[in-house]
């Protein structure tokens, strides 16, 4: 549900591309913009299990090799404070996406 919301209420129409649901090395990773080398999380209750933090660590630490970027927020995030999670989503990817101009993706 959340990420529904968060995908149709801001992210397809964003100006930069972002992509749902893509395929990176062996993880389907929520949302990816490239162009920021950005992975978007939006964590569910299995992410705050003992084993759920171990794969995130892990998972994370695969996609750093990449050299990307994952930001992660809550369904609660979410939820409550929507243009929170908005205008960070929005700084980081402009922010990132300037440092990365030029570079071939």
């Amino acid at each position: 549900k959340q990420e529904k919301h968060i995908w149709y209420d801001f992210l397809r129409y964003y100006p930069i591309k972002i992509y749902i649901q893509r395929i990176i090395d062996s993880f389907i990773v929520d949302f990816y913009c490239a162009k920021a080398k950005l992975v978007i999380e939006i964590d569910g209750a299995q992410h705050y299990t003992p084993q759920g933090k171990n794969h995130d660590r892990l998972r994370t630490e695969a996609l750093q090799k990449y050299d990307l970027m994952v930001l992660r927020f809550s369904n609660n995030d979410v939820d409550s404070r929507f243009n929170y999670v908005c205008n960070t989503i929005d700084a980081v990817v402009r922010e990132r996406s300037a440092q990365f101009e030029g570079e071939a993706l």
